[in-house]
């Protein structure tokens, strides 16, 4: 296995071309542990999960073992299977005790809207159909950055600061997480207490996580806030491989996951712009539009698209393709923590509407989902896996890349590279810094305004999302992209 060294953070590629396999992800750490498990002659699954468990090690806020996974899977032999590994309300959610709340809703960090995590199961299912490597093998990575410590990159150590606030009421996560004093980019992180529950993981499966401690010790702690998440919610979960939702553009065939997650929103808006105007300004302009209504439609029956998530794509020799997608939703999710377990549960309960809503809360039920794994087939093989991060840039960060690698024929780095804008509301359209000052006139014409200043939540550049990527080209090579908006890289063989 290649050094896994944590004691510094370094940068790495941003793209690369390579003939056998390709890796593109979030943090260096990550890919580094994709690439050890290809050399090791793993698939791209057992690299997608080793990356993935290192992600909710250097990205808490974004990611863990406390949260969800959805993943979008291509093999050279068959047709495309996504994987839904999102959990679901407590058993002992009510309607009423929603209806009870301000506004009738679930506010965005209350002990109502934590949900059962399902990522540990969907690592195990995924490894059990699509794995080569011991299981254990794959967590290895991950649990040495957890005990021995890492360097916080630069983008997650700003997200920490501007996102300490939420880390101050639950005495548990303040004390995991550092609250009043996070962690600078550069500074050691270490997190002791999950690389043990780790290590369980990876010598016990995944019932040493829905059967063992952190079941029980969750129990205890929502008992004691007058949350609902029990033990019985974690012995129940199971996630499920199913059918993608599909649409067919011209030699194209793209691939979503189905509902409960926006993927039905990006398919919308791709075929609605897929005959582009000539003018390139038309063009943009249809593109808004069309992901304004797709957005519209999404949101009578799926919850609003805000919050964060981590991506990787792989592709291996064997021709196994896999976008693998895991959230914890909002930044640092509910903001709760597991006593003794390292990681806070996720607060996707947030994604529910109001009472009575298709997308309304109940027992045992899955809200509606913003992870959305993707990937796109060219005459029936393989042609590009990808996957956004970043609140409402999720569905249209994909809108955006996908029309313009698809319909547009731009190379893969310039759609990911270029500025993006992002719809906040109706008529509301923010724009990147670098975004064409001409075609942002020509929008701005058209009715469309700029939001108020740092109206995003990260006011930033981050506010336009993060990408993974990779695509197989005419010659064979495969190339991979990762945003530079992000901490991640590629690796390549």
């Amino acid at each position: 296995m290649s050094d896994m060294s944590t004691t510094a953070y370094c940068a790495g590629e941003k793209q690369g071309l390579g003939k056998h396999w390709a890796v593109a992800a979030g943090h260096p750490l990550a890919v580094r542990a994709a690439q050890a498990m290809l050399e090791l002659k793993g698939s791209a699954v057992d690299a997608a999960i080793a990356a993935d468990a290192v992600m909710g090690v250097v990205e808490p806020m974004a990611t863990g073992i406390g949260g969800d996974l959805l993943a979008m899977i291509a093999s050279p032999d068959s047709m495309p299977v996504a994987y839904n590994g999102s959990g679901a309300a407590p058993l002992l959610l009510k309607a009423e005790q929603v209806q009870a709340l301000s506004g009738g809703r679930i506010p965005e960090r209350h002990v109502l809207s934590i949900t059962t995590p399902g990522l540990v199961r969907g690592w195990w299912d995924m490894h059990q159909r699509y794995g080569r490597l011991d299981w254990a093998c794959l967590f290895q990575p991950a649990i040495q950055a957890a005990r021995e410590g890492f360097a916080v990159a630069p983008v997650a150590a700003r997200e920490w600061q501007i996102f300490d606030f939420v880390l101050h009421r639950d005495p548990v996560c303040a004390a995991l997480y550092r609250a009043g004093k996070p962690p600078m980019a550069g500074e050691q992180y270490l997190n002791p207490e999950l690389a043990a529950v780790l290590q369980d993981i990876a010598t016990q499966g995944p019932d040493a996580f829905y059967l063992g401690r952190p079941a029980q010790q969750a129990e205890q702690a929502m008992e004691q806030v007058q949350g609902l998440l029990r033990a019985e919610d974690f012995r129940r979960h199971k996630g499920f491989f199913c059918e993608p939702v599909s649409a067919s553009l011209g030699e194209f065939s793209l691939y979503e996951c189905p509902p409960n997650t926006h993927g039905v929103a990006v398919l919308d808006a791709v075929q609605r712009a897929w005959k582009r105007p000539v003018d390139q300004d038309a063009a943009e302009l249809e593109l808004v539009k069309a992901t304004e209504a797709a957005m519209a439609q999404a949101s009578r029956v799926v919850c609003d698209p805000a919050g964060n998530t981590v991506c990787t794509v792989v592709v291996d020799a064997d021709g196994l393709a896999v976008t693998f997608m895991s959230s914890i939703f909002k930044r640092f999710g509910s903001a709760y923590a597991v006593p003794g377990c390292g990681f806070v549960l996720q607060n996707r309960g947030f994604g529910f509407s109001e009472p009575g809503h298709v997308n309304g809360p109940g027992p045992g039920k899955r809200p509606y989902h913003t992870v959305v794994p993707s990937l796109a087939l060219k005459s029936g093989q393989f042609h590009m896996g990808l996957g956004v991060v970043g609140g409402l840039m999720q569905p249209q960060g994909q809108i955006q890349i996908w029309t313009r690698v698809l319909r547009d024929g731009w190379p893969l780095e310039k759609a990911l590279f270029a500025p993006r804008w992002r719809l906040e509301g109706a008529g509301r359209l923010a724009l990147e810094d670098g975004f064409d000052a001409s075609r942002a006139a020509f929008l701005r014409e058209y009715g469309y305004v700029s939001p108020d200043k740092g109206v995003g939540e990260l006011a930033g550049r981050s506010d336009f999302g993060g990408a993974q990527a990779v695509e197989r080209l005419v010659d064979g090579r495969l190339q991979a992209v990762s945003d530079p908006r992000k901490d991640g890289c590629v690796a390549l063989d």
